[in-house]
């Protein structure tokens, strides 16, 4: 294990390497499991994540030493449960904005909490939130960001990275500094009361927003719209008749090339 601090940051003050773990996000629960008090702000880095996971249980694959795969613990008691969503807001802007510098326009947020470069997945998150009373006690922000990895496998069909984009190697620590000095300003706007703010950002990095495109729910397959996001995280797609509806994490697919 080995410390490092990020001087003048909030998050990632307490940063702690390790060379490998199941997931970062498991790791950072048992820590909080013992009573060993864990500062805010604490971020778990592993150079190999072996068990990583992602949204509805599917695997996160990630090359040894080669990418981004970190949890970071927030204690958002000033948010109610039903706003739970605006964590994956707050999370997901500080990845595109610590990345949009280099990868520009093509980066989207693609609903819940997924970073796409095109039609093509760069990274994404597992929230995991531990409620008391009517407040979030607890938050475990697992992130997996492709940087470094060139090859992927064949279950990755549509996996990117960083490399792949701009031909060049990057420095893990110097981006990871970034997204926590990003992620911790969108943080800091929601303890402020600028929710608004976080969410209309949100909403306009959307992936797919106000684009036609072909989805696939329980009903089937349909065209349709990205319009908007609800505040407690439903998306609102609206068909070719103007019609709009409601999803929920598990109830749409989107259908990318």
């Amino acid at each position: 294990m080995q410390n490092n601090i990020f001087s003048g940051l909030f998050v990632g003050q307490n940063l702690v390497t390790i060379k490998q773990v199941d997931s970062t996000n498991s790791f950072l629960k048992n820590l909080l499991s013992n009573s060993t008090p864990v500062s805010e702000g604490t971020v778990i880095m592993a150079e190999e994540q072996y068990a990583g996971r992602g949204q509805q249980q599917n695997t996160w694959h990630s090359e040894p030493g080669k990418n981004l795969t970190f949890s970071l613990l927030l204690k958002p008691h000033f948010l109610p449960p039903h706003q739970q969503f605006d964590l994956n807001r707050a999370a997901s802007l500080g990845v595109y904005d610590a990345l949009y510098p280099l990868l520009g326009d093509q980066l989207k947020i693609k609903w819940p909490n997924d970073i796409y470069y095109g039609d093509r997945k760069l990274g994404g998150m597992l929230i995991e939130n531990t409620i008391q009373g009517d407040s979030l006690k607890d938050s475990v922000v697992g992130i997996g960001i492709n940087i470094n990895q060139e090859n992927f496998p064949e279950g990755a069909a549509n996996a990117t990275s960083v490399k792949q984009i701009l031909q060049k190697d990057y420095d893990l620590t110097l981006i990871l500094s970034e997204i926590c000095k990003c992620i911790e300003a969108h943080y800091l706007k929601l303890r402020a009361g600028q929710t608004e703010l976080v969410r209309n950002a949100y909403q306009q990095h959307l992936y797919w927003l106000n684009e036609e495109r072909s989805f696939e729910s329980d009903s089937g397959i349909f065209t349709g719209m990205v319009k908007n996001v609800l505040p407690e995280g439903l998306l609102v797609i609206a068909d070719t008749n103007g019609r709009q509806m409601e999803f929920n994490l598990k109830e749409l697919k989107f259908l990318n090339k």
